[in-house]
């Protein structure tokens, strides 16, 4: 069993305790605190955050979906392309292929598409076609890297935003002094701009690198039984 099958449940047991840490440490009033009312006062930085943290929760989901060894190499269509390879009928096997594009079929066509060449030719378009295959992966993993990335400097930028509003407030007041009310929504908005883009970017980070490791995996995986396919053409040679 995948030692990640505990990542999904404990990443979202991690979004969970964050929130309900957050809830606890608004006090509990009819003036409309707690931690809904605190995200209402991180402003239009909260909310941008918020709306990538819906984002990466979108892909995170659609990766699970989609970025599977049965959907990369459906175990039905390399048998069908193994038994045409048997019996000899490459250009039904590339046919095939085409009717059914996904990285394994992809991949194999290009193999049979230089058959009647040198073997080192062969294998040389099966590599490239890998790498392309495998860079269009990463590429589509790459958006929960820009997300995990965005989500801290968001709540920084939110951060710097509230202690200058704070401080302008401070320094308008005079010698009379300053209630601490007065810059409190300031504050506010310093202090959960960067809980909420933490709370994006750390569980961002753990699905991306989960992703990653996953593509490199399977790439290989199908790497492997594409290589084993057109291993008998240079037995041939």
């Amino acid at each position: 069993m995948s030692r990640f099958r505990y990542l999904v449940p404990a990443l979202f047991g991690f979004l969970a305790t964050a929130s309900s840490v957050l809830a606890q440490g608004e006090p509990a009033a009819d003036d409309g605190t707690g931690f809904l009312a605190a995200i209402q006062k991180s402003g239009t930085i909260g909310y941008l955050i918020i709306l990538m943290s819906v984002v990466a929760m979108a892909l995170i989901i659609e990766h699970f979906m989609t970025l599977k060894r049965e959907k990369l190499a459906p175990p039905e269509v390399i048998d069908e392309i193994e038994e045409l390879f048997q019996e000899g009928n490459y250009q039904e096997a590339l046919v095939a292929c085409e009717a059914t594009p996904c990285f394994f079929t992809n991949v194999t066509a290009a193999g049979i598409r230089k058959l009647g060449h040198h073997f080192a030719a062969i294998e040389k378009s099966i590599e490239e076609m890998e790498d392309e295959e495998s860079i269009k992966l990463q590429q589509k993993i790459g958006w929960l890297s820009l997300i995990a990335g965005i989500g801290p400097m968001m709540g920084l930028f939110g951060t710097v935003t509230g202690m200058v509003g704070a401080f302008a407030t401070i320094g308008s007041a005079g010698a009379g002094g300053v209630n601490p009310a007065d810059f409190a929504a300031d504050i506010s908005l310093a202090l959960m701009t960067t809980v909420l883009g933490l709370t994006v970017a750390i569980p961002t980070t753990a699905f991306y690198a989960y992703f990653r490791n996953k593509v490199t995996m399977t790439s290989l995986e199908i790497g492997a039984v594409v290589e084993d396919m057109f291993e008998r053409f240079r037995a041939a040679e």
